[in-house]
Order: structure tokens, then C-alpha cells, then sequence
């Protein structure tokens, strides 16, 4: 469940990313939207994985 959570963060934030882009920001504070989702995206992945 927090996986999917993650996911829809993810999405978010990319969608945040590429709204700032188009509205001019500087290049840095959609850079750091990028890693952020790319993070929570690496994140969901690990909730997925098995543990011990």
C-alpha cells in the first residue's frame, strides 16, 4: 500500500516539475522535483522487494 502511495507522490512531483519548467523557474528547482520523484519512485520499488 505505501508503495502505491509513493508512486502517486512520484507523479506528482513530476508533473509538478515539468508545470515549473514550462512556467519558467529556474532550471535547479525542477531539476531537484526530478530527483525527488525519481527517489520516491526508488523508494516504492524497495517497499516491494522481499524481506527477511
Amino acid at each position: 500500500m505505501l508503495s502505491l502511495v509513493l508512486m502517486g507522490v512520484a507523479g506528482l512531483l513530476i508533473g509538478g516539475a515539468f508545470s515549473l519548467r514550462g512556467q519558467e523557474f529556474p532550471r535547479w528547482v525542477w531539476i531537484v522535483f526530478l530527483a525527488l520523484a525519481g527517489l520516491a519512485l526508488l523508494a516504492s520499488y524497495l517497499f516491494t522487494l522481499p524481506g527477511d
